[in-house]
């Protein structure tokens, strides 16, 4: 163990980090604890001076890093990656529709998982050694589509590029439209569902189930008929305004129509016959974010196989798609209508607050 006092210059991704976050990035076996305790007892130095945990880095400081402390015996074991085969290597890279400094946007395809989990091997993440390239990091994942969704699924390169990403997918600006084929036609050909959503009682929350008792988190979507076969199927697309667990799919069968080939929440409804494919029919089509550096990365994915042959069968024209821009606003709930008449008020009041004060100086 060396006894030697580290020094580390801040890297431009790292530029605006709180203290404790570099340490989990950069130095993962220290934990929080010695952190805190380095930070108390001084040994912790930002260009000299003293730093705590909660403290944020600029890029070009110079943290100053106690010796390494003795690792306990009974410390986890480092978890180590498989090396990917040449084939899984090909197989992620063939993924890849967008690469530019600082993201990678790729076309899921259905069946593949975003990530592992109980039982779950092959994944998107674990695929990501591979699409390096020419930077040194590992690209990270910032948001997730479900296993059986294929499409546009955004990637960042740079620890810097996940922290904008995700705070935009956060705060809602990134913009994603979905197609999908639904059982039954809506009877309102561009709507909006506002129904929440929460974890379905005894089922580990594996499955979401529409809650209006109170306890479901607020869930928003929008839909629009594109194009429809008779009354027993439609094409439509769809858009999130909020990002909750399986919404579209929870939506969509709440109203009625669930997405084809989706037994989960719509169980034998859900499977059209006449050789309409059993696979899910739930693609994110269109991905609109801001770029770190300035404008924005707009990318639109293929539809798998499936769902493109399904299309066909039902006699459907695929130039009909793409018309609804991804910038669409959702529309006001009675809340945004409750806080924007409770900011006018509040403005009104504050006005004539100023005049009483004025006609009071003028009497003087």
């Amino acid at each position: 163990m060396s006894d030697t006092v580290r020094q580390f210059t801040v890297a431009p991704d790292d530029d605006g980090i709180r203290v404790d976050r570099w340490f989990k990035r950069h130095l993962p076996d220290t934990s929080f604890t010695i952190v805190a305790k380095w930070a108390r007892t001084g040994q912790l130095r930002l260009d000299g001076a003293r730093v705590g945990p909660g403290d944020r880095l600029v890029a070009g400081q110079v943290l100053r890093v106690p010796p390494a402390e003795p690792v306990r015996a009974t410390a986890r074991p480092v978890r180590v990656r498989p090396t990917l085969s040449e084939d899984e290597a090909a197989f992620a890279r063939e993924m890849v529709i967008h690469q530019d400094a600082a993201a990678l946007v790729l076309n899921k395809p259905p069946g593949l998982a975003t990530q592992g989990g109980t039982k779950t091997t092959e994944h998107v993440d674990g695929l990501l050694d591979a699409l390096q390239f020419d930077l040194e990091g590992r690209p990270k994942l910032v948001h997730r589509l479900d296993k059986d969704t294929s499409g546009a699924l955004l990637v960042a390169r740079s620890a810097r590029a996940a922290a904008f990403f995700a705070k935009a997918f956060s705060s809602r600006t990134a913009k994603k439209v979905y197609w999908a084929l639904v059982v039954g036609v809506p009877s309102i050909e561009d709507g909006t569902i506002d129904l929440p959503i929460a974890k379905q009682p005894g089922t580990g929350g594996e499955k979401m189930h529409v809650d209006e008792s109170g306890e479901g988190q607020a869930a928003r979507s929008r839909y629009r008929v594109i194009e429809r076969a008779g009354n027993h199927a439609a094409w439509v697309e769809l858009q999130p305004f909020t990002g909750r667990t399986h919404q579209l799919r929870v939506h969509m069968a709440a109203i009625g129509h669930p997405i084809v080939g989706d037994g989960k929440y719509g169980g034998k409804a859900a499977f059209l016959t006449g050789g309409i494919s059993r696979k899910m029919h739930l693609h994110a089509r269109r991905i609109r974010v801001d770029h770190p550096d300035g404008g924005k990365i707009d990318v639109t994915a293929q539809l798998p196989t499936h769902f493109a042959e399904s299309l066909k069968s039902l006699g459907f024209d695929a130039a009909l798609g793409d018309n609804m821009p991804p910038d669409t606003p959702p529309p006001p709930t009675r809340e945004d209508i409750k806080a924007k008449a409770r900011a006018h008020a509040k403005t009104v009041r504050k006005a004539r607050r100023g005049e009483r004060r004025g006609r009071g100086a003028a009497r003087d």
